[in-house]
């Protein structure tokens, strides 16, 4: 239990509006104090959704580049773009997002159901994105919702290879409406069926979910993500002030059970984004 701990900041996402929760960074500004503070926190890599001027979700390349760019010159955290965009992006779009040369992208091995919508990833759109982050050297983290996805993930790995860096980092991404539960029992079915070539796995836990899939992670020997893209409460009816907050309560838990946050450095030899 005494191996370092990484923390992932997903501060922004898709799903909330500005509007509706001023304190979500949305400009490039934002970003950038939001990558120093969560570094300062104990934060080593940031997974970026990307916003446009009037704070919607977007895939803009030059937009992708500003804030790639924003995030370097404030920290030296890991910058991770999502190529899953908004549920309602098309394919050939996310593919481009490896245009902004990210040191990882995620990839979400399978379609899901999400709440009342649907986030697509069709088996030839997997299979060609994982295929351009290997020709492009980026380290892909792969995002599983479900066990289905975890068995693609096994799939993938025999057609294709490793990916270039070597590493295979994976994020169970859990309480989605529509994916699996938040829950330990979940958890523990995910990482038993987690691909041999698995080298390091972290989780996500959606809303409610967040503690409880924190705790299961940390006792299992797994790392964590957390940001206000995933919950936009510190407790109960009282909302998060900023995501450093959220990323200081992952590092006080994580002491806990006697893990000490990794630096950006050893986050990219963990996840072989060393190139």
């Amino acid at each position: 239990m005494s191996e370092p701990l990484l923390i992932t900041v997903a501060p922004t996402g898709a799903e909330t509006a500005k509007e509706d929760c001023p304190q979500l960074p949305t400009t490039p500004e934002e970003i950038a104090e939001t990558a120093r503070a969560c570094q300062a926190a104990g934060a080593a890599m940031i997974h970026l959704h990307v916003r446009d001027g009037e704070h919607r979700p977007t895939l803009d390349l030059g937009l992708l580049r500003e804030w790639v760019a924003a995030v370097r010159d404030a920290s030296d955290l890991v910058v991770q773009l999502s190529t899953g965009g908004s549920v309602h992006d098309p394919l050939d779009q996310r593919l481009q997002v490896l245009d902004a040369e990210p040191d990882s992208c995620s990839l979400t091995m399978g379609t899901t159901n999400f709440g009342d919508d649907v986030f697509s990833n069709p088996w030839p759109f997997v299979c060609e994105l994982y295929q351009l982050a290997q020709d492009r050297g980026v380290a892909p983290e792969f995002e599983l919702f479900d066990l289905g996805q975890v068995h693609a993930l096994t799939r993938l790995l025999d057609r294709y290879g490793l990916p270039a860096g070597g590493r295979v980092h994976v994020d169970l991404v859990m309480g989605v409406p529509g994916g699996m539960n938040g829950t330990t029992d979940a958890l523990v079915a995910a990482v038993r069926d987690l691909p041999p070539q698995t080298t390091s796995w972290s989780a996500t836990g959606i809303g409610r979910s967040t503690l409880a899939v924190m705790l299961a992670s940390l006792s299992k020997g797994g790392h964590l993500r957390v940001g206000m893209e995933d919950v936009l409460t510190i407790a109960r009816g009282v909302p998060v002030e900023s995501n450093a907050q959220l990323v200081e309560r992952a590092v006080a838990v994580g002491a806990l059970a006697q893990r000490t946050p990794m630096t950006p450095q050893e986050a990219r030899v963990l996840i072989g984004a060393t190139g």
